[in-house]
């Protein structure tokens, strides 16, 4: 008897050793910023632009779909983070409450393809939505006529743009968003005036000069390296994600250089919000309290149109707090809103 209860307790024993080496051996390959579930499963995908771009994501998708047609949902952003980021931890959250989810790295960007790097355009960025759901409405376990997209950051913007051009898209949430070319254009809380603007295009096509002159493009400066205190909030709210084990990762933009110099240029000129009136799917904005980009969802959420939009104030919450904290994020909100909107 007792030979046999040693002999279940060393079986018992090898079962867990084994899972655990395999646990660890899925942990040391797991490249993300957040903890793995283990109640989805994540595969590379690839897929083109109608730019030729490749761009690469992870697609996150419930386990045991089997041939079930899901709803699905393209994910990006922050500006200048990589889908291992924040990007990522939202498509794995989306997948474990039912969703097929794909979180994609824009042109020039992470694994993605496309040169000059480091670059950002209202027009590409705004096609890589486009882009991943085409890829989308192809897969196999997708059913087509559902399929929404979330735009985290200044891809919240991006994610609003595709939103008005593309009818395919049902539903959209951005959450902290950012219009990418009114900050750009006028900086934070609109504070250069006209004279101003003119002398940043002096300075950034100056710049495009010295760029083909030295055949290389210059980049922007970034984060700082460490803090001294006297940053404003933001940029200490930016560094304690992007620059500490928190959100790091080497591919990202943000946490590592900075973006090529000259990518201000386009969206200037270019304001990506100027159809957003026309969007006819359901919106739902999420945004922090003390986030210092509350305005732009604000006033963005004043443009839409029609009864299907709502906007949510998350109390308390900073510009980065949805980035990444899970027990500010309204997962459960989005899930909602999204099952509603995607029948």
């Amino acid at each position: 008897m007792k030979t046999k209860i040693s002999v279940l307790l060393s079986i018992i024993l090898i079962i867990f050793s084994v899972f655990f080496i395999w646990r660890f051996l899925i942990m040391q390959n797991w490249d993300k910023t957040f903890e793995k579930s283990d109640n989805v499963d994540v595969k590379k995908v690839s897929f083109y632009n109608r730019y030729g771009i490749r761009l690469v994501g992870d697609l996150y998708l419930p386990k045991n779909i089997k041939d079930d047609l899901l709803p699905a949902i393209a994910v990006s952003g922050p500006f200048g983070a990589v889908k291992e980021q924040s990007s990522g931890l939202y498509a794995q959250q989306m997948a474990e409450r039912g969703f097929i989810a794909l979180a994609f790295d824009a042109s020039y960007t992470g694994e993605s393809a496309g040169f000059p790097r480091q670059v950002a355009s209202p027009d590409i960025n705004t096609e890589d939505f486009s882009a991943a759901v085409d890829f989308l409405s192809n897969y196999s376990n997708v059913d087509p006529n559902k399929i929404g997209i979330i735009g985290i950051c200044g891809f919240g913007g991006m994610g609003l743009n595709a939103a008005s051009m593309d009818t395919r898209i049902k539903a959209v949430v951005t959450s902290t968003m950012y219009d990418m070319s009114r900050v750009n254009a006028n900086g934070y809380n609109d504070s250069l005036n006209a004279q101003q603007r003119y002398e940043l295009r002096q300075t950034l096509n100056n710049q495009r000069t010295l760029d083909y002159k030295n055949g290389y493009y210059a980049i922007a400066a970034g984060l700082p390296d460490k803090l001294d205190g006297s940053e404003p909030q933001f940029i200490q709210d930016y560094f304690n994600y992007y620059k500490t084990e928190r959100g790091f990762h080497k591919r990202s933009i943000n946490s590592t250089s900075g973006w090529n110099m000259t990518s201000a240029l386009s969206f200037m000129n270019m304001p990506i919000l100027s159809y957003s009136d026309e969007i006819k799917s359901p919106v739902l904005m999420i945004h922090g309290e003390k986030a210092h980009s509350r305005y732009f969802s604000e006033d963005a959420f004043k443009k839409l149109k029609g009864d299907n939009k709502q906007l949510l104030i998350i109390p308390g919450a900073n510009h980065v707090d949805l980035y990444d904290r899970l027990d500010v994020i309204p997962f459960d909100k989005i899930e909602a809103f999204f099952k509603d909107s995607l029948k």
